[in-house]
């Protein structure tokens, strides 16, 4: 194993393989580790043998698009790109959820978001449940979709958090899988997988990273990892960094599961329609079918019933979609879809939830998790972002800034890394 380089960069997920990339263009000498056996982090895509395609078991929405990087990193390898509006775009064809009532429901979540963007101006923070209007019959599915958003309950997330989200409102996929363009960026850049680290030394005139594989000491170090490992010491710092433990606890990483089924009979489907499995509470899936006109059902489970599911693992998840998929569309039906794959994010080791969340009052802990420290200790992920959080490009960004930073210190031009 490599024991020395200029930066070591900790994680090896999109901000991680951003960063490294941007160190290894600009000629500076640095060393990527992952604690997996694979890049990504929670960006992956799978070969699926049945359908024979690729599937993104982790984010899959180039988010954004219209200035997202990761669509021209896209393009530069040669990926496909499809801009087929999201389902959550357009109203669709669904059993007991007319056409009519699909346009109250957006308008009531339009009007969730105007209240919560006018009363969170004043810096006042609270749940953003709070901005729910207590009569209102959509209180369940905007729950909802709170959960496939922040991978949380609404009454657990920071309003002022989650009005700071930005969303150009543009989407956009790559065919081949949004975990392949990201893993494929590391390219070049030296890289140790299976190496997960435990301590990180830096009271020392070297800083010293303390692996499963060796120890390997650094000028300066970029920490990548899912706020969980910071918050409960699994990466360790001595001297400690009680400021980082903080924030990172501020920034739980919310749940929003994938589950994969096949589609019987495709061709009695919309492509890219969308179902929900209940519209009158929270804990409810939402139904893609036929994403990218394959055969497939892609469920997506967020929140507190995510959580529970994973309790049971797959087969509890397939059973709670067949029983929201014969209330839609009828028993038959259900029986028919078998299971293809999933992955419980929140039972992975080495990410522990799918994307941040701020709890209430906590909004402010991003900049705190993504201050530098004595120039020499530098942090990035989505969760260190301000406004593009829980995204793939946010991470992106994060990881980029983090290398300028260090390039400036070294009063390397960051232009020198392409």
């Amino acid at each position: 194993m490599i024991s020395e380089a200029d930066v070591v960069v900790i994680g090896g997920g999109a901000a991680g393989i951003a960063a490294a990339r941007r160190l290894h263009d600009a000629g500076v000498s640095c060393l990527l580790l992952e604690a997996r056996s694979r890049l990504g982090g929670r960006a992956w895509t799978i070969a699926e043998p049945r359908t024979g395609t690729a599937i993104d078991l982790g984010c899959g929405w180039l988010h954004s698009a219209d200035r997202n990087p990761w669509l021209d990193i896209a393009l530069a390898q040669g990926r496909h790109i499809d801009h087929t509006p999201p389902p959550w775009m357009r109203t669709s064809t669904q059993p007991g959820f007319p056409l009519d009532d699909q346009r109250a429901f957006r308008q009531s979540l339009n009007a969730f978001f105007g209240r919560l963007e006018r009363a969170t101006a004043s810096g006042h923070d609270a749940p953003a449940a709070t901005y729910l209007e207590r009569s209102d019959r959509w209180n369940g599915l905007i729950g909802a979709v709170g959960t496939y958003t922040s991978g949380g309950e609404l009454d657990d997330v920071s309003a002022i958090d989650l009005n700071r989200y930005a969303d150009s409102g543009v989407n956009a996929r790559a065919v081949e899988g949004y975990g392949a363009v990201i893993a494929a960026h590391a390219g070049p850049v030296p890289v140790r997988l299976d190496c997960p680290v435990h301590r990180i030394d830096h009271s020392g005139r070297r800083i010293r990273v303390e692996t499963a594989q060796g120890v390997v000491t650094a000028d300066a170090v970029i920490v990548t990892v899912p706020t969980p490992l910071l918050a409960d010491g699994t990466l360790a710092f001595n001297p400690a960094l009680p400021t980082k433990t903080e924030a990172a606890a501020g920034l739980p990483l919310g749940l929003a599961d994938k589950l994969f089924l096949t589609l019987p009979d495709p061709e009695a489907f919309e492509s890219e329609s969308r179902m929900f499995g209940r519209t009158d509470r929270s804990g409810t899936g939402a139904y893609h079918f036929r994403p990218f006109g394959r055969p497939i059902i892609e469920g997506y489970f967020g929140g507190r019933l995510a959580h529970e599911l994973e309790q049971g693992g797959a087969d509890t998840f397939v059973a709670f979609a067949r029983s929201e998929l014969a209330g839609l569309l009828g028993n038959d039906f259900a029986k028919r879809v078998e299971l293809l794959t999933i992955h419980p994010w929140a039972s992975d080791p080495w990410a522990r939830g799918s994307y941040s969340y701020a709890r209430p009052g906590r909004a402010d802990m991003r900049a705190a998790l993504a201050e530098a420290v004595d120039g020499r200790l530098f942090f990035a992920g989505e969760a260190c972002s301000l406004q593009d959080f829980s995204t793939a490009h946010g991470a992106y960004l994060t990881g980029i800034s983090a290398a300028d930073a260090i390039m400036a210190e070294r009063r390397i031009p960051a232009s020198f890394a392409g």
